[in-house]
């Protein structure tokens, strides 16, 4: 079987993203900065040969896709497996609401325990596996072929480790940027790494994401 180039893309910035709010399946639109990235993002690769280009259903990643489409004529297919991690009851708080008010919570949760599940949400297992069999179902559908799956910032973690062999407990240690471009290779055997956070058409527009539990700032892998 032929390879699959996938072009994994985190939507453009929210509100929220801004705040470090925790979003999960709420339903934010895109804010000023992040449809300019959108906008960005769509022209950077206006030139790339994309057979299909699919997103989470999640206003956020779909805006985000509908511009990456747009000068391919191409029409953005939505899936719900595509969609953030859920958080429960623990969406829409800050980080700090949350060690304040679920102390315990909030240490499982930065101790990455595959196991913990937030109160109504999925945990790290569930949600890694959603995540990694969707991006397979998708990519083994094209063979040879280029496709873009917009998402957001958990989803790429899940496919960065699927990529690298890296533990779901290791501590991030990757940037994952707004709007930025991911490229992964994808065969039977299953995903390997092609480049990282490729952000050079968002030169003057990108800010720091620092809401993310786990994130490390500073630390970025070699382009390719």
């Amino acid at each position: 079987m032929e390879s699959t180039l996938i072009l994994a893309i985190r939507h453009g910035e929210t509100a929220w993203n801004r705040e470090g709010r925790l979003q999960g399946h709420l339903n934010l639109p895109l804010n000023e900065l992040g449809e300019r990235q959108a906008e960005r993002l769509g022209e950077a690769l206006a030139d790339e040969s994309i057979q299909a280009v699919y997103a989470s259903d999640l206003d956020r990643a779909a805006t985000t896709a509908r511009a990456l489409a747009l000068p391919h004529g191409l029409t953005v297919t939505t899936d719900v497996r595509l969609r953030e991690r859920s958080f429960g009851r623990f969406e829409g708080k800050l980080w700090t609401e949350l060690e304040a008010e679920s102390p315990e919570a909030a240490l499982r949760w930065r101790q990455r325990d595959p196991d913990f599940e937030p109160p109504g949400g999925e945990s790290l297992n569930t949600f890694y596996a959603r995540c990694v069999a969707a991006a397979s179902a998708l990519a083994s559908a094209h063979p040879g072929q280029t496709v873009a799956l917009v998402a957001h910032g958990g989803v790429l973690d899940c496919l960065y480790r699927a990529a690298t062999r890296v533990d779901l407990q290791a501590p991030r240690s990757w940037v994952l940027g707004n709007a930025s471009i991911n490229r992964l290779i994808y065969t039977p055997q299953g995903f390997s790494l092609v480049g990282w956070n490729d952000d050079h058409h968002l030169q003057g527009l990108t800010l720091d994401d620092p809401g993310v539990p786990g994130f490390m700032p500073g630390a970025r892998t070699a382009r390719a």
